[in-house]
Formats: C-alpha cells, sequence, structure tokens
C-alpha cells in the first residue's frame, strides 16, 4: 500500500525564532477540498483546520532552533526541521512530497520535491497549516515575556511595526543574528 505524506515548513523569513515543519499522511476520511497554503486561509479558520487535520491524520512537527538557523543557515536549517518532522513520523511512509525544490538529507526514503506543493498537494496544504498554527502559538507565548515586539501580530517577520521595536528596544535572544537588518546592529540586547 502507498503510503504519502506531506511535508512543508514555515518561518524562514521570520527575523526570530525557531522555523518549524510538519509532515502529515491524511486518513481517507479527510474532506481535501478543505486543505489549501496555510498563508491564504484566516486565522481562526487555519486553527480549526490544524485541530481537524490532527485527528484524521498521522501528523509530526520537526523544528530548528535559532542557534541552530545561526549556525548552518536558514535553508538547511529548514531542511533539518523537515527531516525531524519526518522521522518522528508514527508510520513510516512510503512516499514524501516536500514543499519547494530542496530536499532534506533523508537515507531510506523515497523523497519528491514539488515547487508550489502547499497549493497542489493536500497533505502538503496540511502540512503547512499544522506548521503555522504550530509556530504562531510558540511565538504568541514567546509574545507574553518578550513585550514591545508585537510577535504576536507579526509573527518575527519584518514588518515595519516590528524593525521599529527593534531600533528601540534592540535585539534579545530570539532574534536571528545573521539575518538582516539584525546583523547589522551592533547593540545584541538579551
Amino acid at each position: 500500500m502507498k503510503i504519502t505524506a506531506g511535508v512543508d515548513e514555515v518561518g524562514r523569513g521570520s527575523l526570530m525564532g525557531p522555523v518549524y515543519a510538519a509532515a502529515v499522511i491524511l486518513n481517507s476520511s479527510i474532506d481535501i477540498k478543505l486543505l489549501k497554503d496555510s498563508k491564504s486561509i484566516a486565522k481562526d479558520k487555519r486553527e480549526l483546520l490544524s485541530n481537524y487535520i490532527k485527528k484524521n491524520s498521522t501528523w509530526a512537527v520537526g523544528k530548528a532552533s535559532v542557534k541552530e538557523i545561526d549556525k548552518i543557515n536558514i535553508l538547511q536549517a529548514s531542511l533539518l526541521a523537515m527531516k525531524r518532522a519526518i522521522k518522528k513520523l508514527k508510520i513510516k511512509p512510503s512516499h514524501i512530497l516536500i514543499d519547494g525544490n530542496k530536499l532534506p538529507d533523508l537515507k531510506n526514503y523515497n523523497l519528491k520535491a514539488v515547487i508550489k506543493g502547499d497549493q497542489k498537494i493536500p497533505s502538503i496544504s496540511a502540512a503547512s497549516i499544522i506548521a503555522k498554527v504550530s509556530r504562531d502559538k510558540f511565538i504568541s507565548a514567546l509574545a507574553k515575556n518578550n513585550k514591545g515586539y508585537s510577535w504576536d501580530q507579526n509573527f518575527g517577520y519584518g514588518t515595519k511595526q516590528h524593525l521599529k521595536a527593534i531600533k528601540k528596544l534592540g535585539i534579545n535572544k530570539h532574534h536571528r543574528k545573521t539575518f538582516s537588518p539584525i546583523s547589522r546592529l551592533k547593540t545584541h540586547n538579551i
């Protein structure tokens, strides 16, 4: 029997926090018409869909830390998060479809990159939804102890509001030090 998993990551372009990836094997009972790229779904609906997918599939989340991102670069950290998510699956898939054009280094797995896969392949869309909801919850929790950056609204992306806060408050241990404009700032507040 062919068991296919979809894999996607979120948080690559953020200026802070870990990068997350999810791997999802959909059950046949799931309504695939509900699934699309997480960025095109409103936050409330995305959270409901994430719960629905979790109840009706086999899934796992992996992440790579800020330290890992700064050490090995964001592409390698994204691939590492994907690898961790795939290895955490309770069922080993016979095929793995990965959003994008790069593959994690995994021996004994049948991997295929799919450009814009999160828009075309339901299991990749499902992975994108779970990864986004998981990361957003983590970043919102960080926002409570790191007031002023509005991470619960911008999720660490380089919005005007976030860049203004960085200029005012400096950078902290959750910021990716190798990312521009963080890397250009002299004040490394922690």
